[in-house]
């Protein structure tokens, strides 16, 4: 049944302002509050547009107000009356209907609500256990449903925008061959072929490239990509793209599109304005000034290099790495100082979890500087490490000794976490930067082979194609991520449009010929049938939104999330199935002792 003949809303419960006075309208919702006032009986209700008050008075109605003194929290009801103004001191600021109320003249109760496991509001109470549970209470609260909201607003702009732009929405297959490349594959194993198996999509990677081929020119889709891996915060199963591929296109013009774009969106949804052109760095510059390649540039707080000087001193703690090839590094807090002996040691702790042995700190205190290093470094070469970051009265100093992946990891982690702790970060300020100009490839120890920094489909630059084969691990690639308040939310390339190019790629990579015809042999193909220079880039949307909401955590702007442990807690998935369905695929359950 629909909704009974006369109760259908005539208002939503965000819609009434003053000039509505003295209209007679019918509202539906939840009962998001319910008060008794001595004589008069308030309630707020809710739907994903606001919320209205609700004036239920004995003297009017004394049968109407009884039924309205049962109602229970959250039951789904319908009201209808006239609108009427608050008395000045009863308007709420708050709302936007703050200064009107319905006093009731009618009362349905379309469902009434138990007892439920956890109240709806702002901020919930309930552990997150019980939210993921009970989601679909979990989005009733006004924070998560302006998130989703916000969400679907933003893929409307997206769309809009690549729609001017000239852009081609097209759907790629979920059900897809396993190239396992990075990230373990979701299997789905097929009924009529039996033994053999589809893959979920990482990304629709081969597709938009195969869509170039086809002479399509401008893609785009918000599609949803699987992955099987370790989760954690910013991480999910099941997570969206932006995808987007052009044809034709050099770097610059990928980069282009892309600013208008988030231009566009952040002004549509948010009201803010980002600048362009977006500021542009290099790899090595973002490593080497920030130890990261997401950048947070809403504050400075730059890593500089010190091994120059300390390494004249005859601590053995900076001799030894330095011999070894290491480097001194560290950063600067400003003007914090001192800090008491329990906040260096819980530094301490925090850059060793990123891999350094230690961690050095020298506190500027009336012009001199005090350090627990000051029995075997000299006073001048103190005073010289202090120059170089120029500190002053009330700074200090964090050094880190160790290989240069080592001081980077811990640098620029300490230094996100110093800027959090100190309040050094602007939450209303964006700052993007594009980081360009990345290597093409990192040795893996664990694999004891070259693998792709991106993905085995990514150019090289032209000017470093001579060191493929003598000097692989200095090779650029064409490359680009784009960066937002130290997050990465982009990332793209211009891609291999030869045939012999990418063969090339794939033997550096350690996948031998068959192995390749076997994964990729219908991209290898379609690469010989008149193939154009291609490029694109994919946006992780859920990450795009989780910024544009303020949350800390991308599950707070996805309907359905799973845990950290892959598991959706409200419909108990993933569960057994019946042996049956096993049977007709071909498989069977085998229990490693």
């Amino acid at each position: 049944m629909g909704v009974e003949k006369g109760w259908q809303r005539t208002h939503t419960c965000g819609q009434l302002r003053d000039k509505d006075e003295g209209q007679a309208v019918t509202l539906v919702g939840w009962v998001a509050r319910h008060r008794d006032h001595g004589g008069l009986l308030f309630v707020d209700l809710r739907d994903r547009w606001g919320i209205t008050q609700v004036v239920f008075r004995p003297d009017e109605d004394g049968v109407l107000f009884k039924k309205a003194a049962k109602l229970k929290m959250e039951s789904v009801i319908g009201v209808k009356g006239d609108v009427a103004l608050r008395p000045e001191n009863m308007v709420n600021p708050e709302l936007p209907t703050g200064s009107v109320e319905v006093v009731a003249e009618g009362l349905k109760v379309f469902n009434e609500s138990k007892t439920l496991p956890f109240l709806i509001q702002d901020p919930c109470e309930a552990t997150e256990e019980l939210r993921f549970k009970y989601r679909y209470l979990d989005l009733r609260r006004p924070s998560m449903q302006r998130n989703l909201l916000l969400r679907h607003r933003a893929s409307q702009v997206v769309r809009k925008f690549f729609d001017e732009e000239g852009f081609v929405e097209i759907e790629t297959p979920f059900l897809m061959k396993s190239t396992p490349e990075g990230a373990r594959d979701y299997l789905v194993p097929s009924r009529i072929h039996r033994g053999k198996f589809y893959a979920l999509p990482q990304s629709p990677q081969t597709y938009k490239q195969l869509l170039m081929v086809s002479g399509f020119d401008r893609y785009f889709q918000i599609v949803r990509c699987f992955r099987d891996e370790d989760l954690r915060a910013d991480r999910q199963p099941e997570f969206t793209q932006i995808d987007v591929e052009m044809s034709f296109v050099e770097e610059n013009d990928v980069l282009e599109v892309v600013e208008r774009m988030m231009v566009r969106l952040f002004r549509e949804t948010l009201g803010k304005e980002l600048r362009r052109p977006f500021l542009r760095m290099s790899y090595a510059e973002s490593m080497e000034k920030y130890g990261t390649d997401c950048p947070d540039l809403r504050f400075s707080m730059e890593i500089v290099d010190v091994t120059e000087v300390a390494s004249k001193s005859d601590f053995r703690v900076f001799s030894d790495v330095v011999k070894k090839g290491g480097r001194i590094r560290g950063i600067r807090l400003e003007g914090i100082g001192p800090l008491s002996r329990k906040q260096i040691d819980d530094f301490t702790e925090y850059v060793q979890a990123s891999g350094a042995k230690g961690l050095v700190t020298i506190q500027m205190k009336e012009g001199e500087a005090v350090s627990p290093i000051a029995k075997f470094v000299s006073k001048e070469v103190l005073d010289q490490i202090c120059q170089r970051f120029c500190a002053t009265s009330g700074d200090v100093l964090f050094l880190v000794a160790g290989e240069e992946n080592v001081c980077c990891d811990a640098l620029g982690n300490l230094r996100n976490k110093l800027a959090l702790e100190f309040g050094l970060v602007d939450r209303e300020t964006l700052v993007p930067v594009w980081i360009v100009d990345f290597p093409l490839l990192e040795w893996s120890e664990a694999d004891g082979r070259y693998v792709a920094r991106h993905h085995p489909f990514t150019s090289p630059k032209e000017e470093d194609l001579g060191l493929l084969d003598s000097a692989p691990e200095k090779v650029r690639a064409r490359a680009y991520d784009l960066v937002l308040n130290g997050s990465e939310i982009a990332g793209g390339s211009i891609r291999n449009h030869k045939r012999l190019l990418q063969e090339r790629m794939f033997q550096i990579l350690g996948i031998d010929k068959a192995t390749a015809e076997k994964k990729f042999g219908f991209l290898m193909e379609a690469l010989e049938c008149g193939a154009p220079p291609h490029g694109g880039i994919a946006f992780g949307y859920d990450r795009l939104v989780m910024l544009l909401a303020g949350e800390e955590s991308i599950r707070e702007v996805i309907a359905f999330p799973k845990t950290t442990s892959a598991l959706s807690l409200m419909d108990d998935s993933p569960s057994e199935v019946e042996i049956d369905q096993l049977r007709e695929l071909g498989l069977r359950i085998v229990v490693e002792k």
